[in-house]
């Protein structure tokens, strides 16, 4: 089967991603922390890679995202960035670098739309973060929102449960909603709420909603992809489908060529020079 390299090489944008909620296709998404990742994932047709700041957990080996450095993420996009193609490449603008102070979110978006080259940026929360969007969507950044578990406030929450199953909660996640999109965001990613929260969000907005753990009837869907492909087997919430087992392809791989090794069956005389 051909990649979509060389079959579609039309560059995915956020005018496109509203096409494609406008016409009901669904949007797939996927996290990527470096150049050989974000080459298969766009030589595959992702339309969406996201530059996590869960590179702070499956990069970095650290228990929630907040350790992770602006510098740290731009390190990251800008080597996603020269692998891409075709996908919109959006970066989360790591905890600490936009929260109370809309002056040092615009700087931080601004760094890493011109040292990455990145296409937008995502942004963790409603009406408590609207003067970081504005300022930043005012220096002609697109912002990506993201509401329901937000884990850059994860020792708010106490947990990594379902959010917003109490009727206060759901509520204040709508009205939320409807302010990013009013603010300007161009998608929404929902994490872990119920899906018919979800479901009433995706109809109560007209820009894209890209949920993960938030059911089928949203725009589109995003996971991590280290979770995806089955590197990491630790993180087993219901919402993951492990679409490979590369845990246990690469360990064999690995005990292999050690076994060769030490048996000297590696190099043969035809892999010398």
């Amino acid at each position: 089967m051909p990649s979509a390299r060389s079959t579609n090489l039309k560059k995915i944008t956020t005018h496109q991603l509203q096409e494609m909620k406008n016409r009901g296709e669904k949007i797939a998404m996927l996290t990527a922390y470096d150049y050989s990742m974000a080459k298969i994932l766009d030589g595959s047709g992702i339309d969406v890679i996201l530059v996590g700041d869960s590179a702070s957990n499956v990069m970095a080996g650290n228990d929630t995202t907040l350790p992770i450095t602006l510098d740290q993420m731009i390190y990251h996009a800008t080597s996603v960035v020269r692998a891409v193609v075709r996908a919109l490449v959006i970066v989360d603008i790591p905890f600490g670098s936009y929260q109370g102070n809309s002056t040092e979110a615009l700087r931080s978006a601004i760094r890493i739309m011109k040292e990455s080259g990145g296409h937008g940026v995502k942004m963790e929360g409603g009406s408590e973060i609207k003067e970081s969007i504005v300022r930043v969507l005012s220096a002609g950044v697109p912002v990506m929102g993201h509401l329901g578990l937000t884990p850059q406030s994860i020792f708010k929450f106490g947990t990594y449960t379902v959010r917003a199953r109490e009727e206060a909660e759901a509520q204040k996640l709508i009205e939320d909603a409807k302010l990013l999109e009013e603010t300007g965001c161009f998608a929404i990613v929902l994490e872990k709420i119920p899906a018919k929260l979800a479901k009433k969000v995706a109809e109560a907005v007209s820009i894209p909603i890209i949920g993960i753990g938030a059911g089928p009837d949203v725009d589109g869907q995003v996971l991590v992809v280290h979770d995806m492909l089955g590197i990491t087997k630790e993180f087993q919430p219901r919402f993951l489908r492990r679409y490979a087992d590369l845990d246990s392809v690469m360990t064999s791989a690995v005990e292999n060529y050690i076994d060769d090794v030490k048996k000297n069956d590696f190099p043969t005389q035809e892999e010398s020079y």
